[in-house]
């Protein structure tokens, strides 16, 4: 600053009066944010003690809601297409599929499984036939995501069948 801006300074404060203040302190709060998981997949495990999940069984749903959801009135909020997947990388992906559906408060949806090579070739018992259709019930019961859904089923014949799967996921509270 040169010398003719401190004496404009000094002719602009020099009728400012502080303030009276009583000594007001501001005191900041350090806050700390807890995240408290809204479902805790070990306690209701335990607690709970969870059944296996079965295709189109309504078990420990109410009557309102399994009605609901057998004939199909929830909407299919997001779907995960398995076909092309191998076995290992579909685990993976069901996996983070239904804990991300779950956490953006999803409520209904959709693993599209396919329905297996040769279909038509049933007595052949050694033929790696819908490997997935038949591997993605027995992974929504793993003890990651089981707590997560209420219900499974597959949806009628004209909307894909057998092919695809249905998830009822538990609403956040």
């Amino acid at each position: 600053m040169n010398n003719n801006d401190d004496i404009c300074w000094q002719e602009i404060i020099k009728n400012i009066t502080p303030l009276k203040t009583d000594k007001i302190h501001h005191v900041y709060h350090k806050v700390t944010l807890t995240v408290k998981p809204k479902i805790n997949p070990c306690n209701l495990l335990f607690k709970n003690n969870l059944d296996n999940l079965q295709m189109d069984s309504m078990i420990n749903i109410d009557a309102s809601t399994a009605k609901k959801f057998k004939r199909g009135l929830f909407p299919i909020e997001a779907e995960l297409d398995l076909h092309g997947f191998t076995e290992k990388e579909a685990f993976s992906a069901v996996i983070e599929f239904i804990q991300k559906s779950y956490l953006q408060k999803k409520r209904c949806i959709a693993v599209i499984t396919g329905k297996g090579l040769h279909q038509t070739q049933q007595d052949n018992i050694f033929s790696h036939q819908g490997i997935l259709k038949n591997c993605v019930p027995q992974w929504l019961n793993l003890p990651d995501i089981r707590p997560l859904i209420l219900a499974i089923k597959h949806p009628e014949n004209k909307q894909g069948g057998s092919g695809i799967i249905h998830i009822l996921l538990r609403r956040q509270r």
